[in-house]
């Protein structure tokens, strides 16, 4: 797929890996929906649009689905599910809302904003969704139980997509 003057939904778009995936995707001639609580500190750029969304909570989500469309049309043949977040500690000292919202936001919101996207891909034949996971997902790591459950999760998640779309042109990576 040619992604020159094409949209993208760049989640966790305000800094580290989504704000370089955004910046190196607009080098490529995209346009960006950077997704994100909060707007990066210092970056702007006429392609990228920053729109101010909370991935645990799936009104947001549909929120700033709806103003991506409404700004930049409904054609988005590209997502990049990258927010994310960890925590270290060990299970039994773990509070439990911290359980969740790893939970809500790194496996949650892939799938919030991938069932925005999925159809309008599979009518156009084409498209692209890369959910950024880590080693994390396939090998266990001692005091992170909850941050490994939720990369498995985008492991098997992709997986599964995969096999899902790849009858309707559209590819799903980790």
């Amino acid at each position: 797929m040619d992604i020159q003057n094409r949209t993208a939904i760049v989640t966790g778009a305000s800094r580290g890996i989504g704000l370089a995936i955004s910046k190196a995707l607009i080098e490529e001639g995209v346009t960006i929906a950077g997704w994100s609580r909060t707007p990066p500190d210092s970056f702007t750029h006429k392609r990228f649009h920053h729109i101010k969304a909370d991935l645990t909570i799936e009104n947001s989500v549909n929120e700033a689905f709806q103003e991506t469309i409404k700004n930049l049309g409904n054609s988005i043949p590209i997502l990049i599910n990258n927010a994310g977040m960890g925590y270290r500690g060990p299970m039994e000292e773990m509070p439990s809302d911290k359980w969740r919202q790893l939970f809500d936001l790194n496996v949650h919101g892939i799938f919030y904003t991938s069932k925005r996207v999925i159809p309008q891909m599979k009518k156009e034949n084409q498209g692209h969704i890369i959910n950024i996971g880590s080693g994390a997902g396939t090998n266990g790591i001692a005091g992170m139980s909850a941050y490994c459950g939720t990369k498995y999760a985008v492991v098997g998640i992709t997986e599964s997509l995969h096999k899902e779309l790849r009858d309707f042109g559209v590819k799903v990576s980790c």
